[in-house]
């Protein structure tokens, strides 16, 4: 069998940080070859120091972070074409001043000057007023004296532009230019930058809008606070009898994919894209602000933390190791004797300490190595990968060189309690129930959870422990310190429970309960407005995201993710060449980045408004394999693509607008900046992982696929990054498939084990350590997916597919409203009235004490 980790598998990274493209596949090496390299792999992994990553997770990086990243370097010569543009037509309107030195009212004029002139046939007049606007937008910087003047006035023209109308206004050029492209769509072999030029000023400037008006601060005036409410208001409604306009990006990069738009600047128009939903929808600060009020609303108990915040005060813990203890080493044998000594491993693995010491040392400081079976299973699970996705092999991992152990073990201080609220559902205490009522009565009750009778006093003990639990603590005042009683309610009812509970009545009563009054919240009108074509909008993010992934390599049928970016003459020189290197995986990084995020958005938004929703966008990202997709990503030197530095300081903007250019060397190109890590490529690894849970979480079908896939190693190593929210993310989705990777991966695996339990949240009655639990027996697996699609196709058709008989109307079933009617009887039967009455009424035998006793 081929090792993907030999020296043969494929070629060394060609850009330093583990991102190449590998190269043909070789022969496999000789037993002994193999062994040595893995050896010596293990022992250079193993000294691996990672520092811990000071890393602040939020909604978005620094607000100049953000607006750099719209610009690719090779745009940066249209920063004077921008100002050029500008000075030329200000010009000719206003003498002798500055735009700086006008008053609001003259600014005001002038704008809407230019808008009058965007009204115009010619194509390059209306692109160069275009271009006056988005120097307005980009703040005026030959103006400016510093970077903080370039921000500042670039938000404050910003506002100005929304209030004279500039966003409608660019919103019609921005379908003209969108009907045009797809009409005459290119057929060139080429594609570069100049290309979409048109698109690409006119993007820019929505998304300054968007990124500046978005950003809220406490000096805005009253006038900046209500543009901001009518600006969020006319991006989430249909304005006009138009389609939401996260709906337009969604059809644009629709029409990218499928080759009708091939030179579309698909970067902007993702980043564009999630800072819409994230202005519309509102980010995670919005979103738990949401789900506290909706809970509110249900009649729920209110939520015991903010999961975010929990992770904020947690602790990284050291990566693991791939190399043993100083006192073991000494007494095991060589990883390549492993397989023949059983007594031996079988001694070695069962030598655990105990939880105390767990308290007081690295989570991960003697972590067993890995063994061959479980480094065969990765490189299955790679070429699993690979038959799943076609994507490049898996890139060798290129440690730096060994140093010394050191001799004294780390030492970090955990807290005393666990940091997160255990929780039962409601499922946990029937299924105890069920078991318990099967051993001792020979019955089950269904899902009546109270009634106890006939079960010994143990397992009462048991489900009031499960439903409450009552512990002691210490409460801190600011004299002292006391002992209190703290209640814990640990059975959690989750708004999904709800909802789902009021769609299985609304089934079943479809006539009496009438219909669903459902709020027209932007949530709701977003999904309304992509639930036909939603299929093809995640497969193309999906496309656009394996287009961008480190691992992946240029296919002739791949789409080209790289129109905004190449130039129209390629680089003739070796500097040239380095600048564009970094270009491009800068570019890709921030495509992952605004997908990753934007995905993750979606998926927790819809899952606040109704968790059908939520489950629909996750099948479609199943079915078009996101999963071993985000595997694959992840397949990789992750440590390494943290730490990347592709960035050129001072061609970011704004500095690139307020410094003149340094000419660049070498030095300064592979410099980069002095982070100690790349903010956007840790933050789309969490999304990652945060998206990898999401689609698994109580799927064990989908689950099952993480360990088909061989995912268990590929997680391991991202465990090397020390920081505390990745590795908690990681560890969860380690704990989801503990139960089906055996006994063995368990017992090799003990400090990651330990980790688990003193990282992630614990589910009362979860077997999770263990196989015993029914949920761990692999069939039937099938019909959990298509249970779940049933009920989802059932949801859409009840609240979006109008029935279009007419005798299906609303019925008033209240008895007093009915009778209070008053009705108005046609004129032919007042005069048979007496007839009636006689023959319906006088003349029919009718009981009425037994009617009146069956009503």
């Amino acid at each position: 069998m081929e090792d993907p980790t030999a020296p043969g598998a494929g070629n060394p990274p060609a850009n330093g940080y583990g991102n190449g493209n590998g190269g043909g596949k070789g022969k496999p090496a000789a037993p002994k070859g193999r062994e040595t390299f893995r050896s010596q792999r293990r022992e250079s992994e193993g000294s691996v120091d990672c520092p811990t990553l000071e890393f602040e997770y939020g909604d978005t990086d620094g607000h100049a972070a953000e607006l750099s990243e719209l610009y690719s370097y090779t745009e940066n010569p249209e920063f004077t074409t921008n100002r050029r543009c500008f000075e030329e037509d200000f010009k000719t309107q206003v003498q002798g001043k500055e735009w700086l030195e006008l008053e609001e009212d003259a600014q005001k004029a002038y704008v809407m000057g230019l808008l009058d002139r965007l009204e115009v046939v010619s194509r390059e007049r209306r692109l160069k007023v275009a271009r006056a606007v988005l120097y307005l937008a980009q703040g005026t910087f030959g103006e400016c004296d510093s970077e903080v003047d370039v921000l500042h006035w670039s938000r404050y023209n910003c506002f100005l532009l929304y209030q004279m109308g500039t966003f409608s206004a660019f919103l019609e050029l921005l379908h003209m230019e969108i009907d045009q492209a797809c009409s005459s769509a290119l057929r060139k072999p080429a594609i570069s930058i100049a290309d979409s030029t048109e698109l690409r000023v006119l993007l820019s400037v929505m998304y300054l809008m968007v990124e500046n008006i978005r950003l809220e601060r406490e000096t805005d005036s009253y006038g900046w606070r209500t543009a901001r409410k009518t600006f969020r208001t006319e991006l989430s409604f249909s304005m006009h009898n138009e389609e939401p306009f996260a709906l337009l990006l969604f059809s644009m990069v629709t029409k990218f994919c499928s080759g009708l738009a091939p030179h579309f600047p698909i970067k902007k128009v993702l980043l564009l894209l999630w800072k819409v939903v994230m202005f519309t929808l509102g980010g995670f600060e919005q979103l738990q602000a949401l789900k506290v009020q909706k809970r509110e609303e249900l009649g729920l108990p209110p939520l015991a933390e903010d999961s975010i915040q929990v992770v904020k005060s947690m602790r990284a813990a050291s990566p693991p190791s791939y190399t043993l203890d100083l006192g073991e080493s000494q007494l095991a044998p060589p990883p390549s004797k492993l397989r023949g000594r059983r007594g031996s491993r079988r001694q070695l693995l069962t030598k655990q300490d105990s939880l105390d010491i767990y308290n007081e040392r690295d989570l991960f400081k003697t972590e067993e190595p890995a063994t061959e079976e479980e480094e065969e299973s990765a490189g299955d699970g790679e070429r699993t990968l690979d038959g799943e996705l076609d994507l490049l092999e898996q890139d060798p991992l290129v440690p730096p060189p060994p140093s010394q152990a050191p001799l004294s073990a780390e030492r970090v201080a955990f807290p005393k309690g666990l940091p997160w609220t255990p929780k039962v559902r409601q499922k946990d205490i029937e299924h105890f129930l069920e078991m318990s009522r099967n051993k001792f009565i020979g019955f089950t009750l269904g899902q009546d959870t109270d009634t106890l009778v006939g079960l010994p006093r143990p397992i009462h003990e048991s489900v009031k422990t499960l439903k409450q639990v009552t512990r002691v603590g210490s409460q801190s005042s600011g004299i002292g310190s006391h002992q209190g009683i703290l209640a814990k309610e640990h059975k959690y009812i989750s708004i999904a429970d709800v909802q789902i509970k009021n769609e299985e009545e609304l089934e079943k009563c479809p006539m009496s309960l009438g219909e669903e009054v459902v709020p027209e919240t932007p949530c709701e009108i977003l999904y309304q407005g992509m639930l036909y074509s939603l299929p093809q909008y995640m497969i193309a993010l999906l496309k656009i995201l394996l287009a961008a992934a480190p691992t992946s390599k240029a296919k002739t049928d791949s789409i080209n993710i790289l129109a905004d970016v190449l130039p129209e003459e390629m680089p003739v020189t070796v500097l040239q060449s380095m600048k564009l290197g970094i270009d491009v995986n800068r570019h890709k990084e921030i495509i992952v980045k605004s997908i990753s995020a934007l995905l993750l958005l979606l998926l927790k938004h819809f899952k606040l408004n109704h968790i059908y929703q939520f489950e629909y966008v996750s099948q479609h990202l199943v079915f078009a394999n996101c999963i071993p997709l985000i595997l694959k990503f992840f397949n990789q030197n992750i440590l390494s693509y943290i730490t990347a530095k592709n960035s050129i300081s001072v061609l970011d903007y704004p500095c690139c607008t307020i410094q003149d250019l340094p000419e660049l060397t070498t030095e300064s190109l592979e410099a980069g900046d002095n982070n100690q890590f790349c903010w956007r490529n840790l933050f789309s690894c969490i999304n990652l992982l945060r998206l990898l849970n999401k689609l698994t979480k109580w799927k064990h079908s989908r689950t099952m696929m993480l360990v088909v896939f061989k995912s268990a190693p590929i997680l391991k190593r991202a465990l090397k990054v020390k920081q505390a929210m990745l590795q908690l993310y990681v560890l969860k989705l380690l704990k989801i498939q503990t139960k089906y990777l055996g006994r063995q991966w368990r017992k090799s695996n003990m400090k990651t084990m330990s980790a688990i339990y003193q990282k992630v949240r614990h589910r009362m009655n979860d077997d999770w350590a263990y196989g015993n639990d029914i949920d761990a027996r692999p069939w039937d697996f099938q019909a959990e997916e298509c249970t779940l699609r049933a009920n989802i196709e059932a949801f859409n058709s009840r609240r979006y597919d109008r029935p279009q008989d007419s005798e299906f109307s609303p019925v008033d079933n209240c008895l007093q409203s009915v009778l209070g009617q008053r009705l108005d009887l046609p004129e032919d039967f007042h005069y048979s009235y007496e007839l009636w009455l006689e023959r319906e009424v006088f003349s029919q035998p009718i009981c009425w004490e037994e009617l009146l006793q069956n009503h």
